[in-house]
């Protein structure tokens, strides 16, 4: 959203601003909290983040990294990923990257479909820490 210059905005851009600007000084002197987290933001359990994980040639070779691959919601950020790692599998989580994978175009025999996009995290592991549901190296 674009940020107008005071001399630009509205008279009720205005007041609207110095509304909130009374409120956010008011709950600094009770002491409240102002910033409240929607609840379409929230995730009630850190399980509904982390779909599944990916099983690939590749996710198995990251593992040497001691980097792992999951699917996640598309709605979570880095830190709500990082959060629903350490608590799932009580680990340390130093570095977290993600990617959104667009569904790949599929041909049927009564034209064009798409399959469903999906959010995928690399998740870095601090030293020493590791997850077997992956199955460790063989040797």
């Amino acid at each position: 959203m674009a940020v107008r210059h005071p001399s630009i905005a509205s008279k009720a851009a205005k007041k609207a601003k110095e509304a909130r600007v009374k409120k956010a000084r008011r709950h600094a002197t009770e002491g409240k909290n102002t910033v409240v987290t929607p609840a379409s933001k929230a995730y009630t359990d850190p399980r509904d983040v982390l779909l599944k994980p990916v099983v690939s040639e590749k996710s198995y070779a990251l593992i040497d990294e001691n980097k792992y691959t999951f699917i996640v919601d598309p709605n979570a950020n880095k830190t709500q990923i990082k959060q629903a790692v350490q608590a799932v599998f009580s680990v340390k989580v130093t570095g977290v990257n993600t990617i959104n994978r667009q569904g790949k175009r599929k041909r049927t025999r009564t034209g064009f479909g798409q399959r469903a996009a999906t959010k995928r995290a690399i998740v870095t592991l601090a030293e020493g820490d590791r997850i077997d549901i992956f199955g460790g190296p063989t040797a």
